[in-house]
């Protein structure tokens, strides 16, 4: 009998599911299409592993990087995906700013949660007032949700469209001043992109939101908004995005997901890294990475559930896809004589989780990040990021968490972390 309510309530939720999915129309029939959104112009994204549109567009995107750069190296930012470790870069970028040590970034890129920071990073310091508000302030509570169950999260994703958490949040932060201010920042050559994943391509797509930004008028804050939504709609956690397209002839339907499906970070497009003397005229850059997530964490005893390997699973491979791609920036950094640090959730910060939007946790997370910034201890390089979570991954899980990075009387020359 109580295996028969189980299965009548697994029915229903199921039911209930269906209820809920949006009517939609066909996607474009080819992977690499003209297809654009309504009213835009195929400036505003690229597939990653589109090589002809790579090859057109980046000489003017690197030129005007460098101009932005004024003689001086590039800065690069590069946003990971993390669930509610987003909150640790917010407050990582809140931190450096008064500590006084915030570069000046030409080119910041984001995924996922990364993706909602990454508007806040590129516009600077004045805006950390609303990126701790967002993630560590009063508008956190609108990521938690009371709904305990990953099952029920996964069948009844909460508030499709207009309705959701993530669309409240995005859409109160995403103002009109926000986008002009991008917009404004973009003709000086500055470049914002934002990965999302497009499910009927099972591809990366890499969004330039100054662009968007550039088109003006409410219909380039939606835009705006959807691919920040779409970036950072975790399957099972929010619900997917719908972007309307069309080739000029017929009108389509995409759908669109978190970024970090497909890649959980990224300095460049696929294309990019594969042929890497693409980048030369980026060469001697400086290369930052903030992961918003832990690349280790000390050994669980996982539950036979279903819904427990789930969520494990998940976050197995995220970690997993993260280093292996931290380990291809690396190799690129290397190649193109850039300079690359890091920044880390440490494998000793107790008890996170990437599916933790309490706001008290949040709070505690940026905080953290913060903290760690201030005092000067957020960046590492790649080689003391990897050996402190290797080192720390069987550490006590309740012990107070070490920073990021190494003290400046670290023992190790550049030369050996390098």
């Amino acid at each position: 009998m109580r295996i028969g309510k189980s299965f009548l309530l697994l029915a229903c939720l199921i039911s209930l599911a269906g209820c809920v999915t949006q009517s939609r129309k066909p996607p474009p029939p080819a992977l690499i299409s003209n297809a654009v959104p309504i009213g835009f112009d195929a400036g505003i994204r690229i597939v990653t592993t589109d090589r002809y549109r790579f090859f057109t567009i980046s000489p003017p995107i690197i030129e005007g990087l460098h101009r932005a750069a004024h003689g001086e190296p590039v800065n690069i930012l590069a946003l990971s995906g993390g669930g509610s470790g987003g909150a640790f870069g917010a407050g990582a970028l809140a931190g450096l700013t008064q500590a006084h040590q915030r570069p000046d970034f030409q080119l910041v890129t984001g995924v996922s949660a990364g993706a909602l920071i990454a508007p806040f990073a590129f516009l600077g310091s004045a805006w950390d007032p609303a990126l701790q508000d967002a993630f560590g302030g009063e508008r956190s509570y609108l990521l938690h949700s009371p709904t305990s169950s990953f099952l029920a999260r996964l069948l009844l994703p909460s508030g499709l469209g207009s309705g959701g958490r993530l669309y409240k949040l995005v859409d109160h932060f995403v103002t009109t001043q926000m986008v002009a201010d991008v917009a404004a920042e973009t003709s000086k050559g500055r470049r914002l992109i934002v990965a999302t994943t497009d499910l009927d391509k099972r591809e990366t797509v890499l969004w330039d939101m100054g662009v968007i930004a550039a088109h003006g008028g409410d219909t380039a804050r939606q835009l705006f908004r959807d691919v920040l939504i779409a970036s950072a709609s975790v399957p099972g956690m929010f619900p997917p995005v719908i972007i309307h397209v069309s080739d000029g002839e017929h009108a389509y339907d995409e759908l669109h997901v978190d970024g970090s499906v497909t890649t959980p970070l990224f300095i460049t497009p696929l294309v990019a890294d594969v042929i890497s003397t693409s980048l030369d005229q980026l060469n001697g850059s400086n290369v930052y990475v903030i992961v918003n997530g832990q690349l280790a964490s000390p050994p669980q005893e996982t539950s036979l559930q279903t819904t427990a390997l789930l969520g494990k699973s998940f976050s197995a491979q995220l970690m997993y896809k993260t280093k292996e791609t931290i380990a291809l920036i690396d190799s690129v950094t290397r190649e193109h004589h850039m300079s690359l640090r890091i920044a880390v959730i440490p494998a000793d910060y107790p008890g996170h989780s990437f599916a933790d939007f309490r706001p008290k946790s949040l709070r505690r997370l940026f905080d953290y990040g913060a903290d760690c910034a201030s005092r000067g201890l957020l960046w590492a390089t790649i080689v003391q990021g990897i050996r402190r979570d290797q080192a720390e991954a069987i550490a006590d899980e309740h012990a107070a968490a070490s920073c990021p990075g190494v003290e400046a009387a670290s023992s190790e020359s550049e030369s050996e972390m390098r």
